[in-house]
């Protein structure tokens, strides 16, 4: 059966575009949805000293995205969307093939590189700000190993003896998208540290195994960070958050789980985009109709919405009992996309506002930060002794 190995490592929206764009002239900024215009002397397919990459210079940044397949081995490039009049110059040589082109759906174009030998990307991304509001994506391969090269294996677990559960962090935004700005702290980097800390500390409870979405500043689409949840076979995927509101105070941390409305929503839109192997883990959907695709994900969505719930109630539960000040509305529900994953119990966390001084002092301190750590490792300890207590025999 084909594996698909999904990166989807930068799926770029074209509004958090504009917002950090600064540096692209104004011109380029208001035609962002315009097919991209290829560079083919600045661009490459090669082999070099870091391994295979494949090097696109574009007139402009476009929404993208990268997956790799198997049997037999090819690149899967996306993009909204590119002029294809110059791809015949673009040079390629081993490992890479001539790239196959045309329109894929949602009005993205698809450019296919077959491989000479199985490949994982390693790294992605996109820079831009270059002259004239110039972009240029880079994707580095290594050879595969025979994992998913979006979800690393469980950080420092042990592999032998009984699995134990898995718990996904997910450190919001990263590389083109800082997230929340306040006196250049960035809300990206404030969570990378914050996942890398509580990381440590699920840990050194010995009960869970942890992988991260993301190990650096780089940024990882919506759709890739729950790929990584459901490779990871994950128990919780929690997703790490200190937001800015534009008008009047927050302070407190909030934690939010997927209300309904989006819910049936995202459930349409999975039956209707995702590849039918990567819709729920477990369950080949392959050869079933949307309506059919719909029916089994909403299924799966009503088993798994009270596990969210309930793991969203012991979270606030245990900030609270930590004397860790909640917001005044500290659970919530939303249509974040990150939460969609119909089979795995997910909540979002925020950890606090940083367009609050006195909230970013906090996130700035290893005292503070070292107290909130602890009391998700406690709700989440409470929640899976919860969830054990039920469980028949």
């Amino acid at each position: 059966m084909r594996a698909i190995h999904l990166l989807r490592a930068a799926c770029l929206a074209a509004a958090a575009l504009v917002a950090v764009l600064g540096a692209v002239p104004l011109a380029a900024q208001q035609d962002l949805s315009a097919a991209a215009r290829l560079d083919p002397a600045a661009s490459a397919a090669e082999e070099t000293r870091q391994g295979p990459v494949l090097a696109l210079a574009l007139d402009r940044p476009v929404p993208w995205r990268v997956e790799m397949l198997d049997a037999p081995p090819r690149l899967v490039l996306d993009l909204k969307t590119l002029d294809l009049s110059r791809l015949p110059e673009l040079a390629v040589s081993d490992p890479f093939g001539a790239p196959r082109a045309g329109e894929a759906s949602g009005g993205w174009t698809r450019l296919v590189f077959d491989l000479s030998r199985p490949l994982a990307v390693s790294e992605a991304g996109m820079t831009t700000g270059g002259e004239g509001g110039r972009a240029r994506i880079e994707v580095t391969l290594k050879e595969a190993e025979g994992v998913s090269p979006a979800a690393a294996a469980p950080s420092q677990a042990a592999t032998t003896g009984p699995r134990r559960p898995v718990i996904v962090l997910d450190p919001g935004h990263g590389g083109v998208d800082p997230g929340a700005v306040r006196d250049h702290v960035h809300e990206a980097d404030l969570m990378l540290r914050f996942a890398r800390e509580l990381r440590e500390a699920l840990l050194r409870t010995g009960e869970w195994d942890v992988v991260l979405t993301r190990e650096a500043d780089m940024f990882v689409s919506l759709e890739a960070r729950i790929d990584v949840a459901r490779q990871a076979g994950a128990a919780a995927f929690l997703s790490l958050h200190a937001d800015a509101v534009p008008e009047g105070v927050a302070r407190g941390a909030q934690v939010y789980t997927l209300a309904d409305e989006a819910s049936s929503r995202a459930t349409r839109q999975l039956a209707e985009r995702h590849a039918r192997d990567d819709l729920l883990g477990g369950v080949d959907l392959a050869g079933h109709d949307d309506v059919v695709a719909h029916l089994l994900i909403e299924m799966a969505r009503r088993d798994t919405a009270p596990r969210s719930d309930a793991l969203a109630d012991h979270l606030v539960a245990a900030i609270q009992g930590a004397g860790i000040q909640p917001h005044k509305r500290p659970r919530e529900e939303a249509g974040f996309s990150v939460l969609k994953a119909p089979d795995i119990p997910s909540a979002l966390i925020e950890v606090g506002f940083i367009s609050s001084q006195s909230e970013l002092r906090k996130l700035q301190s290893d005292e503070w930060r070292a107290r909130m750590a602890a009391a998700i490792v406690s709700g989440l300890s409470d929640w899976m002794a919860e969830a054990a207590s039920r469980q028949p025999g």
